[in-house]
This record gives structure tokens, C-alpha cells and sequence, in this order.
């Protein structure tokens, strides 16, 4: 025990007297156990962002999407593929035809970028066509005015609804209230120049990011609004269903599936041309691909522990070839060959394990820098630090001190103390 004590003290001395050998030492442990925290922490993050943003859309919300796609895939959509096979016959089938009885409210959307102009600002932005059941279906609340009613959506009324983003970028400043201003909308596909005014009757409020949407910074109009006038189609992009009670989520995707498949005269369920995806499967999709992308950016992390590693057994090869003298003068007063391996194996042993916790707390803290920027920029991230990950990245280190740091310390534990001791 004394014995290992003074090792360990001489351990100490020998690294404080190459201050710079041992510091350069230690940094490549340090970048790659941040890396590792830091990854884990932000996929942590991520994940949390994604996930709570799709179960604020509650556990009993079922979307319809043209194209067909495996059960683990996204639909052909995503993608960029245009597919015309969901129709506005679609959804009044799901609600007049009494074959999905727990659909409890229906909606079809269609979306596009769009120029928005007021007076003389301008902005560039994003549009959703819709029915004026919109709110109830995906939980956005209403800061002033209104959401636009059923009889302006039936009749296609030149009106509009604004996400907090684009009523903050038109009329900030101004002193003026966004409800009954007009607006004009033009969508890129349009030609021809101004667009169509548009008068503005709410304004919603500040929702945050969505999964692939972000509800503040769009325009809301009536379906045919943005569906003929702005895009020129007879065709949706998706159809949101609102179950009346999550355990009948499953019937309802059955009865979806049976009633499409009459509508659209397909007979084999391999045929069909359209998807039906509920809460649970986005979550499901994205977990799995979350997941995936973090084992590999904590892999690609690892790799930095792995060439630190490399740098210690370099440098420890270096100070083996450099305290020769020094190891022929210790074995030439007894020194053991154990004794030897085991102070060049802790010297590398301290150095990742300095190492390793200066890369936690550095992990840490930039883990926590990064979730303070992203909450200034509005999402709603969680600032994660797992334990398994601490321990993780520590062991790892400390591991990798030992692999690298065994073989120089084998090689100067065999050297003959007189050959050692006529070194130059």
C-alpha cells in the first residue's frame, strides 16, 4: 500500500514537471469525452423537442397522405413526389358516409410558400388551405379575431387568419391591429403580379415549432382558397381526422382504410395509394430515426477518444525513450519491472481520467449553452445529461488510457538496466 502511495506521488511529480507534454496529452481525451456528452446531450434534446411537439397534438389525431408507404416508412410525399390521389371527395366520404363513425372532426389541407404584402411591407412565407375546423383539430388557440367560420368556408370568402411570426413581421411597430387589414397573397406558382387580397380576420397565437411545420409562420385561408386560387389544384395534401377517443383509433384507421379503398376502387390492400398514420406510428418512425442518428454521431464522437488514445501511446513512447537513463537508474537501485509498468501504465491511467471529467464538465456546460440558445430561439428543448452517458464517456477514457498506455509501459518495464543506463 506505501509502495503504491509513492508510486502514485511520483506519478504526480513526473506529469507537474511536463506541464505542456501532459496538457497536450489530456486534450484529446477532453475534445472527445465533450463530444460524446455533447452529442448525447443535444440527440437527447432533439429527440424531446420532436416528441413533445407531436404529442401536443394529442394521443387521438389520425392524417391521411396520398402515396403509399411501408409501415416504418414516411409517405412518398416527404420526399417531393407530387401525388393528386387524395381528393376533396375523400373527406366528405369520411364524414357523410357513416362508415367511420368515430371521426370527430375532419379537415383537408393543402400548403405552398406564398409572397405576403401589406401596404408596403412584404414577406416571404408559407400558407395552409383549410376548413374553418382547423383549431379544434390540431389545438391552436386564437390571440385576436377569430379562426374563420364554416360559412366563409363554404363559400370561399377572401379571408385569412395570421400565425403570430407573420402578424409580428407586418405589423410590428405599427401600432395597428392586424384584424380587418387586407393583405394580398401570392403564391409562387402564381403568375400574375399583386395576388389576391385577403382580409384579415385573427391572428394566432404563439404556438412553437412543430414537426415539419411551423404554425406562426403561415397564413390560414379557406380550402378553396388556397387549393384553386392560389395553387390551382383539385387535389389535397393530407386529410386530419380527430377521434372522438384514442382506444378507437385503431377501428377508425380500419374503417379509413376500407372506405378509401371503395372510393378509389382498389380491391387489394397492396394496391392501395394512400396512407393512414396515427400519433403513436409518428413517434414510433421518428424515435427509431432519432436513435439511429445518435448512435452515429456518438460513434463519429468516439472516434476523437480513439485518436486521443493514439496521441497518449505516442507521447508515452516519447517519455519511455526519454527517461531511459531514468528507468536504468531506478531498476539499478531494485526497482522491480513491475513496479516500472505499473508508474507508466497510472501515468496514462491519470492523464485520461483528468482528462475524461475536464471533457465531462466542458460536455456539460456547452450541452447547457446550447439548450439556453435554443429556448432565445423559441423551441422547447430539454437540457438532458444522462447518467449512463457520464459513465460512459468516463470509462471509455479511462479504458483507453489503459489499451494505450499498457504497451510503453510493458516496453519500459523490459528494458536491461545497463543498456538503460549508457543511454545517450
Amino acid at each position: 500500500m506505501i509502495d503504491f502511495i509513492g508510486t502514485i506521488k511520483l506519478v504526480f511529480r513526473t506529469l507537474l514537471a511536463r506541464k505542456g507534454r501532459s496538457f497536450l496529452t489530456i486534450l484529446g481525451i477532453v475534445i472527445g469525452v465533450s463530444g460524446v456528452i455533447t452529442i448525447i446531450a443535444l440527440g437527447a434534446g432533439a429527440q424531446s423537442l420532436i416528441l413533445g411537439q407531436i404529442t401536443k397534438l394529442g394521443s387521438n389525431l389520425l392524417s391521411v397522405q396520398p402515396g403509399k408507404s411501408n409501415e416504418k416508412g414516411p409517405p412518398a410525399q416527404v420526399f417531393g413526389i407530387v401525388i393528386t390521389t387524395l381528393t376533396n371527395q375523400d373527406k366528405e366520404a369520411i364524414i357523410t358516409s357513416g362508415q367511420v363513425p368515430h371521426a370527430k372532426t375532419v379537415i383537408g389541407a393543402v400548403m405552398g410558400s406564398a409572397s405576403v404584402t401589406w401596404q408596403n411591407k412584404s414577406i416571404d412565407t408559407n400558407f395552409i388551405g383549410t376548413d374553418s375546423d382547423f383549431p379544434n383539430v390540431l389545438n391552436v388557440t386564437i390571440k385576436t379575431g377569430q379562426f374563420f367560420s364554416q360559412q366563409e368556408d363554404d363559400g370561399g370568402a377572401n379571408v385569412a387568419v395570421l400565425g403570430a411570426t407573420v402578424a409580428d413581421e407586418l405589423f410590428s411597430n405599427t401600432g395597428i391591429d392586424p384584424v380587418g387589414q387586407v393583405i394580398k397573397v401570392r403564391s409562387a406558382s402564381q403568375t400574375e403580379a399583386g395576388g389576391i387580397p385577403l382580409r384579415v380576420v385573427g391572428v394566432l397565437a404563439k404556438q412553437g415549432t412543430m414537426v415539419f411545420l411551423d404554425p406562426d409562420d403561415q397564413v390560414y385561408m379557406p380550402l378553396t382558397i388556397g387549393q384553386q386560387q392560389l395553387l390551382g389544384i383539385h387535389y389535397l395534401r393530407a386529410i386530419d381526422i380527430k377521434v372522438d377517443s384514442a382506444e378507437n383509433i385503431n377501428q377508425t384507421i380500419d374503417d379509413i382504410k376500407r372506405l378509401l379503398m371503395q372510393t378509389h376502387r382498389i380491391k387489394k390492400e397492396a394496391d392501395v395509394d394512400f396512407t393512414v398514420r396515427n400519433i403513436a406510428d409518428a413517434i414510433s418512425i421518428l424515435s427509431t430515426i432519432t436513435d439511429a442518428l445518435r448512435l452515429f454521431l456518438t460513434a463519429m464522437a468516439a472516434i476523437a477518444l480513439v485518436v486521443g488514445g493514439i496521441g497518449i501511446l505516442n507521447i508515452m513512447l516519447a517519455t519511455v525513450a526519454e527517461r531511459t537513463r531514468e528507468i536504468g537508474l531506478r531498476k539499478a537501485v531494485g526497482a522491480s519491472n513491475s513496479a516500472i509498468a505499473r508508474q507508466f501504465l497510472l501515468e496514462a491511467g491519470v492523464l485520461t481520467f483528468f482528462g475524461g471529467i475536464i471533457g465531462i464538465i466542458i460536455g456539460v456546460i456547452i450541452s447547457y449553452l446550447i439548450s439556453l440558445l435554443m429556448h432565445y430561439l423559441g423551441y422547447d428543448w430539454a437540457f438532458i445529461i444522462s447518467w449512463w452517458s457520464v459513465i460512459l464517456a468516463t470509462g471509455v477514457s479511462i479504458l483507453t488510457g489503459v489499451i494505450f498506455g499498457l504497451y510503453p509501459a510493458l516496453k519500459a518495464s523490459k528494458l536491461n538496466p545497463i543498456d538503460a543506463l549508457r543511454y545517450e
